[in-house]
């Protein structure tokens, strides 16, 4: 059984030397380095430092943890739903007794508020709990055929081999999200997490081992080349299914390479999530669902509201009222305690947010607060309301992903459905107003996978996430997150 290897979390110069967090690739239950011996290294957002080396994992190691995962999955599949759901159970248990350490440890190498990553260690360790939960809940079907000549025996058995794509944004709830079903279901995983944020994963890996996860059925590969690497897993025959959390544009490739072996797959991809506020809103309510939709974890999240739509008697107020919110977020390194707003996670992501601000200004928006780059070290960005946006600007088009608010007026209920589906994303939206028939009938008219109604905040681990066009294929969490690692056995039977 491996060490409890995160006991402190080490000062950042010392994080390699204190051995706090192993930076080697996990394969097969052990910590190897990569068969090319080559290392990546890993970066604090809030300094532009390096913090850390890790193992560059490539095509040989990805084939190598592909045969851990085959090897194992055959005893894994055969062991007892009530067997695996304890092993996540106690996953679930060891990541609340160290909370701490590991928010800690997602703030140095993602960048965020500690209190954001406080609430992200909640969040993730909640799907092991949920999903240890559903282990025992796989059942199948029995029923007579209409015709009377048979009986109908639907089982559910575990895909296979999984291979497990996760974004930087949560680096611990992405992978709990995606790990905690397939291993309810029977399956096997090789995890390639983010190579902005591996550090949480191989953490979450040492989790696992330590809560009796066999060896082999959890692997994680950190490589700077995902494309190889996850390219050559998806021709292994082995590999059954592909679930993969980022961009579109990433999620397109990856969906023409499955289809190539007919590989499951499951996508959460971008969004551009509307928020709109009509004039029977609660203002008070809607600028404090605001603020959780727009600033949870800076506005680094698929959820966060991209486009804020208003009506018109309100919109002055709103913008106003935002605006003196914003402003008085405190921005600093995510690791100190008084901090709300971390920098962002790397040089593109605020290089991106800098550019749609700018543009935005240029086509004549006016900033309320916030609006330029600061100078000094670190990928910071300020909090910022923008209003009088121009309706063809590229930040209503793109997710922003940083902490920007772009305000834009509507006149009436059909125009504010027209501007919150003028997009190729359906992942969520959210409503404001004090009419529930308006509230539902709104609701059931955006093209959404999920509405939060009078809420800023929709993730619930019991709930099915996903979305909808764009935005992705599948979902996460929820009884449906475990189907989607469950195929149907339909056997025709007499007795």
């Amino acid at each position: 059984m491996p060490r409890r290897l995160l006991a402190t979390v080490a000062p950042k110069s010392d994080l390699d030397h204190a051995g706090t967090v192993e930076t080697e690739l996990f394969i097969g239950g052990k910590w190897v380095p990569a068969s090319s011996g080559n290392r990546f290294d890993v970066l604090d957002p809030a300094s532009g430092e390096v913090i850390a080396s890790v193992a560059d994992g490539g095509e040989s190691d990805a084939v190598a943890a592909v045969d851990a995962a085959a090897e194992a999955g055959p005893a894994w599949a055969a062991t007892p739903p009530r067997v695996r759901g304890e092993a996540l159970r106690r996953a679930w248990e060891l990541m609340t007794e160290r909370a701490g350490e590991l928010a800690e440890l997602i703030s140095l190498e993602n960048g965020k508020a500690l209190v954001d990553a406080k609430g992200e260690v909640t969040y993730a360790a909640e799907f092991f709990r949920w999903f240890a939960e559903e282990a025992v809940r796989g059942a199948g079907e029995l029923a007579t055929a209409p015709s009377g000549a048979n009986r109908i025996l639907v089982t559910r058995q575990p895909v296979g081999v999984c291979v497990l794509v996760t974004p930087w944004n949560f680096p611990a709830a992405m992978a709990t999200r995606k790990i905690g079903p397939a291993l309810a279901a029977g399956c096997t995983v090789v995890l390639k997490p983010a190579s902005d944020t591996p550090l949480t994963a191989l953490a979450m890996a040492a989790i696992l081992a330590e809560a009796g996860v066999p060896s082999g059925v959890v692997n994680v590969l950190p490589s700077r080349s995902s494309g190889k690497v996850v390219g050559r897993m998806l021709k292994d025959p082995r590999v059954r299914k592909l679930s993969f959390t980022g961009s579109t544009e990433v999620g397109r490739l990856l969906l023409a390479q499955a289809a190539e072996g007919v590989v499951n797959t499951s996508m959460e991809l971008g969004g551009n999530a509307p928020f709109l506020v009509f004039a029977d809103a609660d203002l008070d309510a809607a600028i404090e669902g605001a603020m959780i939709a727009k600033m949870r974890n800076g506005g680094e999240a698929c959820t966060a509201a991209n486009r804020f739509y208003v009506e018109a008697p309100v919109a002055a107020d709103f913008s106003q009222r935002l605006a003196a919110r914003m402003s008085q977020l405190r921005v600093g390194p995510g690791t100190e305690e008084s901090t709300q707003v971390g920098p962002l996670v790397n040089e593109d992501t605020v290089a991106k947010v800098d550019s749609l601000v700018k543009g935005a200004l240029e086509a004549g928006a006016k900033a309320e607060t916030g609006g330029s780059r600061p100078d000094g070290a670190g990928f910071y960005y300020p909090p910022t309301v923008l209003t009088g946006v121009a309706p063809d600007s590229a930040i209503l088009r793109e997710e922003i992903f940083g902490p920007v608010a772009p305000i834009v007026t509507f006149t009436g209920e059909d125009e504010a459905v027209r501007l919150a589906n003028d997009t190729e994303y359906g992942l969520v939206a959210y409503v404001y107003t004090g009419d529930l028939a308006r509230g539902l009938r709104v609701s059931e008219a955006i093209e959404a996978g999920m509405v939060g109604l009078n809420r800023g905040l929709v993730s619930d681990p019991a709930a099915p996430f996903g979305g909808v066009k764009q935005s992705g294929i599948g979902r996460e969490g929820g009884h449906e997150g475990l189907l989607e690692y469950l195929e149907s056995k339909y056997i025709a039977v007499n007795w």
